[in-house]
């Protein structure tokens, strides 16, 4: 099976246009699949392409645009080069004759991020420019001489990048909360939106965790929990739902028997709970007017009911008593103005890496920005929070330090 692109590590390839960096990525890769001209300004849209790379595993790489790029469209290309940043694990800076202000203002801006990087000197076919290699060398960056021609300078570049790529850690889904002999109950809802003869990621990751740690998953739809609760002879050690059935999933299940949601276990495994917990604080203070950013790290075909353009609003809506005004933003790249939100509610984030997760939060936090996640605002707004934070006391904890200073 395909390795989903939220298990991969990204390499971001950027640099001035012209730089040779469609050249070195087509070298990189070994085929032919970014278009490569003289002329400056080719690449617009970032190029993906996946593949294996030694001793990391599967990675995906991104080709990018000229980030000196000029005028109107090159503007706007630069946006597009930008906004790819908060996915990179690793960057490949291309320089081909000279360092200058733009490579000074891309290092910081990597360092800004801490994203590791590696400087790829480029066109080494045309001759060694021993002045910018000893610029290189005096900054002390990790760095090598490539050509695109030179397979044997393509595979040092190969083993440098994967040699700067940090091992984050990353919290289980659902492994450190079960035990071996465990019965844990997934209800799974199955609807319009799930995708044809297969379970979402989060679904797929919990069972598969469930059987690592030796524990026996027991998989249902909302409609046969009740039943499947009745003819268990173990009491389920943990009951998982999707978010949108939690209020008749949290009705047939005892209290004595823990429960959580799939997005809530994301919440953690993908990004900072105790931070999209801490974003509550923002929902009670919203006001007639506001701005709310609704972020699906995803595309998909809208439904009739679906969850962010019209179940959230309407839930946020009857709770507040407020006119909000709500604005979706679907896909990979992150919206730039943040500054004009009030709220962000983030999907589960599924679809990407933690890393990625991490800096959308780590970007609304600079900018002042409470940010929540779908599944924790609505067990929020239907009062069942601190019921389904159970199997996290931390996050338990400050979410009735929340509610005890919204009474005061």
């Amino acid at each position: 099976m395909k390795t989903p692109e939220s298990y991969r590590k990204h390499v971001i390839f950027l640099g001035r246009r012209n730089a040779g960096k469609s050249s070195l990525f087509n070298a990189f890769v070994g085929a032919e699949i970014a278009i490569v001209s003289d002329k400056p300004g080719t690449t617009t849209d970032p190029v993906y392409k996946s593949m294996e790379l030694s001793p990391i595993g599967p990675v995906m790489l991104v080709d990018t645009a000229g980030l000196d790029d000029e005028g109107h469209l090159g503007a706007l290309r630069t946006s597009k080069t930008n906004s790819v940043l908060y996915k990179a694990d690793v960057a490949c800076l291309v320089v081909d004759s000279k360092w200058t202000d733009f490579e000074e203002k891309v290092v910081k801006e990597l360092k800004d991020k801490d994203i590791p990087f590696i400087v790829a000197l480029t066109k080494s076919d045309l001759g060694e420019n021993q002045k910018l290699l000893d610029i290189v060398k005096s900054k002390n960056f990790s760095y090598c001489v490539v050509s695109k021609y030179d397979k044997e300078s393509i595979d040092k570049l190969r083993l440098a990048i994967a040699s700067v790529v940090k091992s984050d850690y990353e919290p289980p889904l659902i492994e450190d909360l079960v035990n071996g002999g465990d019965v844990v109950v997934l209800v799974v809802p199955i609807d319009l939106g799930a995708p044809k003869g297969r379970l979402i990621m989060p679904q797929v990751e919990a069972i598969r965790e469930c059987l690592d740690a030796e524990a026996v998953p027991v998989v249902v739809k909302e409609r046969e929990l009740r039943w499947a609760l009745e003819i268990l002879k173990q009491k389920p050690k943990l009951v998982v739902t999707d978010s949108q059935a939690v209020m008749r999933v949290v009705a047939d299940v005892p209290k004595d028997i823990p429960m959580t949601t799939f997005s809530i276990l994301e919440a953690r495994h993908k990004g900072d709970l105790l931070e999209l917990v801490n974003g509550l604080k923002a929902v009670t203070k919203l006001k007639d007017g506001d701005n709310v950013l609704i972020g699906e790290a995803c595309t998909h075909r809208t439904l009739v009911d679906d969850i962010a353009r019209v179940k959230i609003p309407r839930w946020l809506t009857n709770f507040v008593g407020k006119e909000v005004k709500f604005f979706v933003h679907s896909g990979r790249e992150y919206p730039e103005n943040l500054e004009q939100y009030k709220l962000i509610i983030h999907c589960g984030g599924c679809v990407i890496t933690r890393k990625m997760m991490l800096r959308r939060i780590e970007e609304a936090k600079k900018m002042g920005i409470p940010i929540v996640n779908y599944g924790v605002l609505i067990s929020y707004l239907h009062g069942i929070l601190a019921r389904v934070l159970e199997p996290f006391p931390e996050a338990q904890a400050l979410y009735e330090e929340i509610e005890n200073a919204q009474r005061v």
